[in-house]
């Protein structure tokens, strides 16, 4: 989650540091020629493509280090060129290092910090080891640079995102609460209308919950929260994205998905619950679909729909999912129990 929504920020920063890397070496060119301009051809190529593939990854954290560590090894690859120990490029190689704790948290920068550390010395003690050894300044200074800054950064990103977790996440599920799902449906309408594209809508009630606390207590309730958030946000793609409007209800928003995705992730949610068993109750959850696509992505229509869809499933036994469509809402329910003995 933390790779998806980083995106816009990393991008913006990216922009303004490769234009800085260029103008560098155009700089550099009357010593070193303009050539090194061609390595940021690949990277740019590569870096537009992480940014398409990314929301609609299963696994976008991999596709973020895998282009850091592309640019890492371009970058490793300059500094060889131009020179290794003597390289003008060297000081560039930490970009990728400096960049890291925008996308990933703490045991993610460290190893990048060292990856990037062994790729300096390959770059330089391996191109030319008696040059290295003579003269070990450029190589001692971008490792100190490396560290500065990318301590730096971390501290800031890190403080960045403590204040805003503390500002959008629900303290006693993790979820993202409604201030974080105001920002994300106003984004959603706004690229719907743009790309024509759909999104769905799920809204989610665990059945008799108020019973669960007046039976169990407030404590077993709690717990019994914590559970059915962690067992669906486990059960939902990274770019799926799901929220606790308070209470007992929830609300997972699904980008490119129409009716029938919005069904199918809502029944595998709703079997999820019911075979996980939280809290050790027999708890079990109602749902409501509704979708939309271009201009009629109007968070407020959606969500009204799917909160409509959600109460009749209520009305048509609990345990089951409703879509909200015309004329008639379909329903997945639970299979019926056969009675025992």
């Amino acid at each position: 989650m933390r790779v998806v929504e980083a995106s816009d920020r990393v991008q913006r920063a990216r922009k303004f540091i490769w234009l800085t890397v260029g103008i560098t070496i155009a700089a550099c060119a009357p010593w070193q020629g303009w050539w090194p301009l061609l390595l940021l051809a690949p990277a740019g190529i590569a870096l537009s493509l992480l940014d398409r593939r990314l929301e609609h990854s299963d696994r976008p954290e991999r596709l973020a280090i895998g282009t850091l560590l592309f640019t890492l090894g371009l970058f490793g690859a300059a500094t060889a060129l131009t020179g290794g120990p003597d390289g003008s490029a060297a000081p560039l190689i930490i970009i990728p290092a400096f960049v890291a704790p925008m996308r990933f948290r703490g045991k993610v920068v460290v190893a990048f910090c060292v990856l990037t550390v062994l790729v300096l010395l390959g770059a330089t003690v391996g191109v030319d080891p008696s040059g290295a050894v003579n003269d070990p300044r450029l190589i001692i200074a971008t490792i100190a640079l490396l560290v500065c800054a990318t301590s730096a950064n971390w501290a800031l990103v890190e403080a960045e995102m403590q204040q805003r977790d503390a500002a959008v996440l629900d303290p006693l599920t993790g979820l993202l609460n409604r201030k974080a799902l105001e920002a994300r449906a106003l984004e959603l309408e706004q690229q719907a209308r743009l790309t024509g594209a759909s999104v769905a809508f799920v809204a989610c009630d665990l059945d008799n919950f108020k019973d669960v606390n007046d039976t169990h207590g407030h404590d077993r309730g709690d717990a019994v929260l914590r559970s059915v958030a962690y067992q669906m946000r486990k059960a939902l793609r990274s770019f799926e994205l799901i929220y606790r409007l308070g209470g007992e209800e929830f609300l997972i928003v699904l980008p490119a998905a129409g009716h029938e995705e919005g069904l199918l992730v809502a029944e595998r949610l709703r079997k999820t619950t019911e075979e996980s068993r939280p809290g050790g109750l027999p708890v079990t959850c109602s749902f409501g679909v509704s979708a939309g696509s271009g201009g009629d992505v109007v968070y407020d229509r959606l969500f009204k729909a799917a909160d409509e869809a959600l109460y009749e499933a209520k009305a048509a036994g609990r345990n089951c999912v409703v879509a909200a469509r015309s004329p008639e809402p379909a329903t997945m329910a639970a299979p019926a129990l056969a009675p025992a003995g």
